[in-house]
């Protein structure tokens, strides 16, 4: 199977409201990094992005008349869920659950501005 390099065999695709805010908030609050960006023909809206947290990529576009809005609900392993939740909550994300130990780790939730759900989980 031919896969282009620092790409996953599935990979979630996010059409969204702000998709540079969206790229600001994960690099933000995940260290994200930013990939590849194309721009729409009016050179300020993103019609296709990616950004790179830890090894996993994700694809992200603004929502159009065309293409409405995507969001998902996304589920990332940091190294303290704690410092991540706050730093989420800072950066203008809503808590969804707060930090508690559970049977597979220390996890709580947010939702980010964008429509997004994010399970954020440390072991």
């Amino acid at each position: 199977m031919n896969i282009p390099p620092g790409h996953q065999t599935v990979m979630p695709y996010l059409i969204l409201p702000n998709a540079r805010g969206f790229a600001d908030f994960v690099q933000a609050v995940f260290r994200a990094t930013l990939g590849p960006t194309t721009l729409r023909d009016d050179d300020t809206t993103i019609m296709h992005g990616e950004v790179k947290i830890g090894e996993s990529t994700l694809m992200f576009a603004e929502a159009t008349d065309q293409w409405a809005p995507q969001p998902a609900s996304l589920f990332v392993y940091v190294e303290n869920t704690d410092e991540t939740y706050q730093l989420a909550l800072a950066q203008g994300a809503t808590s969804v659950m707060e930090p508690a130990d559970r049977d597979y780790g220390r996890s709580g939730g947010v939702a980010d501005p964008f429509g997004n759900s994010w399970w954020i989980t440390s072991l």
